[in-house]
């Protein structure tokens, strides 16, 4: 292929001579071209590269104004310079040192490529929200892992119908926040694990990126146990925790094979979970048969009593979970979407918000089958505060007894479905955040591989010691949920700092409206977070000793909290995010 530069009235042109042009790898893998500063040194004209694959990953058409500008004030070339050896210096490596989310190759095309228009939004088509369809659906198996379900179970026991306004409006605070992750990925071309790799010290980075893999370890040693727990049940206890939990360690390698086939074929197979999970609580929602009186009075009318506290505070704090705002800001890059064009990037935002908006409807109908699925079976009885994972399915089967498909395994296949989708959407959001903080260049087994034995290895530790009694497994998951209320403003403070700065964000910053809604959802749900932590060492805390280490982390807890808060009007601005601005606005913006 035949890549040349051409000046024409003192304006350099980028073009492409060869049949495949238009090819979607062209524009897939030259995304990185605007990213490295390094390789605009000079002109850039004819040259022939022996690698289709070298030359796909250096040339994006739409950054025919970032690279023309830089050319233009660039130092001409020396006579003894040859113009090939001037292109190899301005072509980026194949093996440069920057991490992407998805491969080109892996991407999915989702429209014209050739579309000279940039500002215009296209009309709407049904064809093309399907293409979109699929990250939003990932996202939302976090509101629907274990954990969640564990929630839903106990606020349906313990408070019966009351909360489910509550649930409403925590799933719709969640569509919230995910909708700014996507929005930063979606408009940067960025994940946000390698935009705070990028704007923050290295200090700060590390130790963001220490409290992001701590909350996937967290989240994903529930996911884990969830699934084990659910394998005991349907083989009736023949399969001990530990062995469950074994098993469970073999989705890493089954995330591995999908992914080689492609993003939709991982796609089509969380919806064959998700729609696992739906079938089976709708068919206990049928089998118990709620009160539908209830039911609409616990969705629109507020009701809180301090005995019930406890667990609104559970129902909000299950609803932002920290590697999941990562997670989303990088699926969304699993379609090409050509950051330049303030119209693509527009529609594509349209787009993510439907499919997102749909999937989390989902886990809402999920989330409120089961609550009042145990709202009807258990609420004001003596078995109440003793539900839990654990033991919910030997409850459902006493109180609602077998028939042509006994509920006790109905409860075990979603259990299992949604225990499997948690935790190998965990391995995905694993390799996003390492390899977004730490620029990791791995092959995807390593990646898989080294993500799923940060998790595994504690994960079989903790089966094996807290194995004992149902209160012990209990007593985990508060100390998982402490856990992971505690690292919710390290992913939500960056989030949000980031995606209202318009050196980052370009036209894409939200507005202040939007921008004073998101840190109210924000400071109320790391508020209510801190309510949970505050409960919770009350009651644990024993001990000068150990309350004397609470108080010391607590105090370097919060001075970093308030670090980031006030870095935010001081994030310096990288090459990178003042191009993003200089095409925007070359755009007419």
């Amino acid at each position: 292929m035949l890549i040349s530069l051409k000046r024409r009235n003192n304006q350099t042109y980028l073009t492409c001579q060869s049949p495949i042009e238009r090819s979607i790898r062209l524009q897939q893998l030259a995304t990185k071209l605007i990213l490295l500063e390094k390789n605009y040194k000079s002109s850039f004209v004819n040259h022939e590269s022996s690698s289709q694959t070298e030359i796909e990953s250096s040339i994006w058409r739409a950054t025919e104004y970032s690279v023309r500008e830089t050319m233009n004030s660039a130092e001409p070339r020396e006579d003894n310079e040859s113009k090939d050896d001037e292109a190899n210096r301005l072509l980026p490596s194949s093996s440069d040192d920057e991490e992407t989310a998805f491969d080109a190759r892996d991407k999915i095309l989702v429209g014209d490529l050739d579309s000279s228009d940039v500002d215009s939004v296209p009309p709407f088509s049904w064809k093309k929200l399907w293409l979109f369809t699929g990250p939003g659906f990932l996202m939302s198996i976090a509101f629907l892992d274990p954990g969640n379900l564990e929630g839903d179970l106990q606020s349906g026991a313990i408070a019966g119908y009351s909360l489910l306004w509550l649930l409403m409006w925590a799933t719709i605070m969640g569509l919230l926040i995910q909708l700014l992750s996507a929005r930063i990925g979606v408009a940067t071309g960025k994940h946000l694990a390698e935009l705070c790799r990028e704007e923050y010290p290295n200090w700060a980075r590390l130790v963001l990126w220490f409290m992001a893999e701590v909350a996937l370890i967290g989240a994903d040693i529930q996911e884990v146990i969830g699934s084990a727990i659910a394998i005991q049940i349907l083989s009736n206890g023949v399969l001990p925790l530990w062995a469950g939990v074994v098993i469970t360690a073999s989705d890493c390698f089954i995330f591995l094979f999908l992914e080689n086939y492609g993003v939709r074929k991982l796609e089509a197979v969380f919806a064959v979970l998700i729609s696992t999970m739906a079938i089976s609580f709708a068919w206990m929602f049928g089998d118990t048969q709620p009160s539908g009186k209830e039911l609409l009075l616990g969705i629109l009318v507020p009701r809180l009593s301090s005995k019930t506290i406890r667990q609104a505070v559970g129902v909000v704090g299950c609803v932002i979970m920290p590697h999941n705002v990562f997670l989303h800001s990088a699926l969304v890059q699993s379609r090409n979407i050509d950051p330049s064009k303030k119209g693509r990037v527009q529609e594509a935002l349209n787009y993510y918000s439907i499919e997102s908006s749909v999937a989390l409807l989902i886990s809402f109908m999920i989330n409120l089958f089961v609550t009042t699925i145990f709202a009807k079976g258990f609420y004001g009885t003596e078995q109440a505060n003793r539900i839990g994972l654990v033991n919910a399915g030997e409850y459902l089967q006493d109180k609602y007894g077998g028939g042509f498909l006994p509920i006790l395994y109905i409860w075990g296949i979603g259990l299992l479905a949604a225990g499997q989708s948690s935790t190998i959407t965990g391995t995905y959001a694993g390799q996003f955040i390492m390899g977004g903080f730490l620029n990791l260049r791995l092959k995807k087994w390593q990646r898989a591989l080294i993500t799923r034995s940060c998790a595994i290895v504690p994960t079989i530790i903790v089966a094996l010691v807290f194995n004992k009694t149902e209160a012990s497994l209990d007593i985990l998951n508060e100390w998982l949920n402490v856990l992971q209320s505690i690292q919710i403003p390290f992913a939500l403070i960056p989030l949000l700092t980031l995606v209202s700065k318009e050196q980052v964000m370009g036209v894409f910053r939200i507005g202040p409206i939007v921008e004073r809604l998101a840190w109210t959802v924000a400071t109320l749900v790391i508020v209510i977070n801190g309510y949970l932590l505050l409960d919770f060492f009350v009651s644990e805390v024993r001990g000068l000793l150990f309350g004397f280490l609470v108080c010391t982390g607590t105090a370097a807890y919060v001075a970093f909290i308030v670090y980031l808060i006030a870095r935010g009007d001081a994030l310096p601005s990288t090459w990178f995010s003042i191009e993003l601005s200089k095409r925007f606005a070359y755009s007419g913006n």
